[in-house]
């Protein structure tokens, strides 16, 4: 059985290499991952040719297949049509070799007669101790070392070296990334994995998590196959200080279409995976330039513990207005200079300069860029300042080359970060100052304030992690892998609330009657007015059946209700069993409804779901989630996260909600799920009524769909 993170410093890192399908012919695949070992590469271990049907390629010796070479080696390269890989790799299996990188394509992503050579390939790996890289993969680049275990014709191009490890699931998208040396960024290894038939981007985040000379992690991924194993290569990386960053693709219904064709793999919810990601630490960005440039930011800098605020420092008044303005609307803090900043500043630049915050130099450090030097060194040097925003709006050739020298001369003496904008769709030369000394230019304001906004989200959530504290765990790790055992079944509502009760949270007073005559007992008992609805577990949308009848007043009129409701219910649902109705105490007036859902997301267990109750969430869409188990921080944060939130904080004279009644129910319902994830399919909890402060929060509903007898005081297993 493999280990569940393995040690791949031997893929990385190989003292002897295999080629299978090597080629004299450079626009073949075997081709050039042979110029790409050989010409490109600094690789001082042997290399080894494998084709049947060539005595040499390259001046080298080749061997007709992987059992006749002389000696076992690290890792097989493998650039042969389908049908040949897997008789390629049960040799290299055989001999025990560790390691395999499959670039064919042609596999699971090609329909039945693919999928059929990958579940054949996986059970090679199952059955011996070789792993497999790919297939359908471009390939691995060692760039720290000068390693490119690649067929790509760009490796020769793409070799910055740097801090940064990036983890891919697309070749193409990965390659895209790994072009952003062309502004400075630094990479130092990247692996892109392809169809995952054994080894997993969450292998290479787990990886990179213990590399040497690997800062920071950025991975792109269509898809977690195992939640277990990402949360603990992630884990990794955080407990050793190392950020990491994602872009997840298959976010929209067209993407996850798109991301199941290309790869074959699950894409998930994307709305789990983002909370996941929140709670795990690692920063979310958009799109492919957002992840270059949060890469860089974070490689370069991590803002000090409790410093936020950042400085505009520009030539031009309109960009630095723009500039203000964004900063603004992503709700990030404008730096106050301390007076010995606003002096160097009123000493070196002309009168009509702005000296505040954001800093206008105007057109004087164009006619004169050592002003830089000295001003924007003094801004950086500001006891408040975390970060520099420094536009540059217009390519002036031999002007703007000196500007980006003096930017350069200052980030040298400075340790807080200066962000270059290259506003102008002209490249200039600049721009290659800044690439050359890892400064990064961004490519517009508003990728550069929300880079800035995202970089002081995530320093926020570290400072908020106790020192010490476990890690965020979730459920999926304490429950037993593979699909829940025995069958689901609903709950009717009132076995549902009962169970609820056992857990702590509220719920109105109620009986379930068979008869009107139980009914009115019931009512009589806890007093009108009553609320009756239909007892089913065949009816999940109660109202929607007319099986709900509020604020019934008398003995008369619940007599009438229970006919309606009966009459109602047949004509909507013919076949539904009815367990009778469930009469209860309607919940005191004012108050908001609120929606707490679980859910089970396939890959990474349960989930939960907090927004408006009845129908809102469905229109509104204004929900936050949390991989559960949920901390009380988290819980508190999750009610304030909706943009409702006001309806619960008094908006206009209202009375103010119990919001602590509302986190505690949060929490119950968190420990409920934790102490039955084997078990527990869905729950939903719609309405919940939470009163003004001091009266509490009660379950109106209960929805329960689940694999154990509710009538035992505890689940089987």
């Amino acid at each position: 059985m493999h280990d569940s993170l393995p040690d791949l410093s031997l893929l990385c890192s190989p003292r002897s290499v295999a080629l299978v399908g090597a080629s004299d012919d450079p626009g073949s695949i075997g081709g050039r991952a042979l110029i790409n070992l050989l010409k490109h590469s600094d690789f001082k271990g042997e290399v080894m040719l494998v084709n049947p049907k060539r005595e040499s390629v390259s001046g080298m010796r080749c061997w007709p297949d992987v059992a006749s070479l002389p000696s076992t080696p690290d890792l097989v390269l493998i650039s042969v049509p389908a049908v040949h890989v897997n008789p390629a790799l049960r040799q290299a299996a055989a001999r025990g070799v560790p390691f395999a990188i499959v670039y064919t394509s042609g596999f699971g992503e090609a329909g039945p007669a693919g999928k059929a050579l990958e579940d054949e390939m996986r059970g090679i790996v199952t059955t011996s101790t070789l792993r497999v890289y790919g297939p359908n993969c471009p390939g691995l680049c060692n760039i720290n070392e000068r390693l490119g275990f690649t067929f790509s014709p760009s490796f020769q191009h793409d070799l910055r070296r740097g801090p940064i490890g990036l983890a891919t699931q697309g070749g193409g998208l990965g390659r895209n990334v790994l072009q952003a040396m062309d502004r400075g960024l630094g990479i130092g290894l990247w692996c892109s994995s392809g169809n995952e038939v054994d080894l997993q981007v969450s292998d290479f985040i787990a990886h990179m998590a213990d590399a040497e000379g690997i800062e920071v992690i950025v991975t792109l991924i269509e898809g977690i196959k195992d939640g277990r194993k990402f949360v603990r290569a992630v884990q990794r990386a955080v407990a050793n200080g190392k950020p990491v960053i994602a872009l997840k693709v298959g976010r929209s219904a067209y993407g996850q279409k798109a991301a199941m064709s290309h790869t074959g793999s699950l894409t998930g919810s994307a709305e789990v995976n983002s909370a996941l990601f929140r709670q795990l630490g690692v920063i979310e960005v958009d799109d492919i330039d957002e992840l270059a440039d949060m890469a860089a930011l974070v490689a370069r800098s991590h803002p000090p513990k409790g410093k936020r605020d950042v400085a505009i420092y520009c030539s031009s008044g309109g960009a630095s207005a723009l500039t203000a303005d964004m900063v603004g609307q992503a709700g990030l803090t404008l730096a106050q200079f301390a007076p010995e900043t606003t002096k160097v500043l009123a000493e070196c630049l002309p009168s009509y300069a702005a000296i505040g915050n954001p800093v206008d130099t105007t057109t004087a450090v164009i006619t004169d860029p050592r002003l830089i030097d000295k001003t924007l060194l003094a801004v950086c040097e500001d006891p408040s300042v975390s970060l520099v925003l420094f536009p540059v709006t217009i390519d002036y050739g031999d002007v703007t080359i000196k500007v980006a020298e003096s930017a350069v001369r200052v980030q040298q003496q400075t340790r807080v970060p200066i962000v270059p904008v290259w506003m102008s769709s002209r490249r200039g030369e600049a721009v290659d100052v800044y690439a050359e000394a890892g400064l990064v230019p961004v490519g517009s304001v508003g990728k550069a304030v929300k880079c800035v906004k995202r970089w002081i989200d995530w320093a926020r959530w570290r400072d908020a992690q106790v020192t010490g504290a476990a890690p965020f765990e979730p459920l999926l790790l304490r429950m037993p892998p593979g699909e829940l055992a025995g069958a689901p079944s609903t709950l009717n509502e009132a076995d549902g609330k009962a169970l609820m009760q056992k857990a702590g949270i509220a719920v109105p007073a109620s009986g379930v009657a068979c008869s009107a005559d139980e009914a009115v007992q019931v009512a009589q008992r806890i007093g009108y007015p009553v609320v009756a609805k239909v007892l089913s577990a065949d009816i999940t949308h109660k109202t929607e059946a007319g099986g709900v009848m509020l604020g019934i007043a008398d003995d008369a009129a619940l007599r009438e209700a229970w006919s309606r409701i009966h009459g109602n219910v047949y004509q909507h649902r013919p076949g539904a069993a009815i367990d009778g109705l469930l009469v209860e105490a309607m919940a005191p007036a004012g108050g908001v409804e609120v929606l707490v859902g679980v859910s089970r997301d396939p890959v990474l267990g349960p989930v939960l779901t907090f927004g408006l109750g009845g129908i809102h969430v469905e229109l509104f869409r204004d929900v936050a989630r949390r991989v559960l188990p949920l901390s009380r921080p988290e819980a508190e944060a999750m009610v304030r996260e909706i943009r409702a939130f006001p309806l619960l904080d008094g908006l206009r004279g209202r009375a103010k909600a119990d919001v602590p009644a509302l986190v505690d129910l949060l929490m119950k319902v968190s420990g409920f799920v934790a102490a039955h994830a084997a078990q527990l399919d869905e729950m939903d909890l719609n309405p919940v009524w939470v009163g003004p402060a001091g009266q509490g929060a009660l379950a109106l509903d209960a929805v329960i769909v689940a694999r154990f007898d509710v009538g035992t005081d505890e689940p089987p297993g």
